[in-house]
């Protein structure tokens, strides 16, 4: 029978991975919305239409610190795994779940400003 640990390990890179991956489409869409909104303003369309862009944006906004909150406790578990089953580090499962967190944590906020990274 397989070790429960190794599939908990996967499960949780899984989670780090899609969460990383779900804030990034969400920045992408927010910038998205922004110039669709610049280009309807540059048109001079109707502020009915600008407006309601306006909301898709802030919608996609708020979606960003949520996906930050879920990503930095999915990270949280996974260090925890990683640091308890020190026994599985030879492991293919284990040495990705390392490079996953390294990769994940770029997407949370850094001291001293929301998401800034310099």
């Amino acid at each position: 029978m397989a070790d429960p640990r190794i599939r908990t390990l996967k499960i949780k890179t899984g989670v780090v991975r899609r969460l990383a991956k779900e804030k990034v489409v969400y920045e992408q869409e927010a910038e998205q919305q922004r110039h669709r909104i610049a280009k309807l303003k540059q048109e001079g369309k109707d502020e009915y239409d600008i407006r309601k862009q306006e909301e898709v944006l802030q919608e996609s906004l708020m979606m960003v610190p949520d996906c930050q909150r879920k990503l930095s406790k999915a990270i949280d578990e996974l260090k925890n795994i990683i640091d308890i089953e020190l026994d599985l580090k030879d492991l293919d499962e284990f040495q990705t779940a390392i490079k996953i967190l390294e990769e994940a944590k770029v997407q949370l906020p850094t001291p001293g400003g929301v998401g800034t990274r310099f």
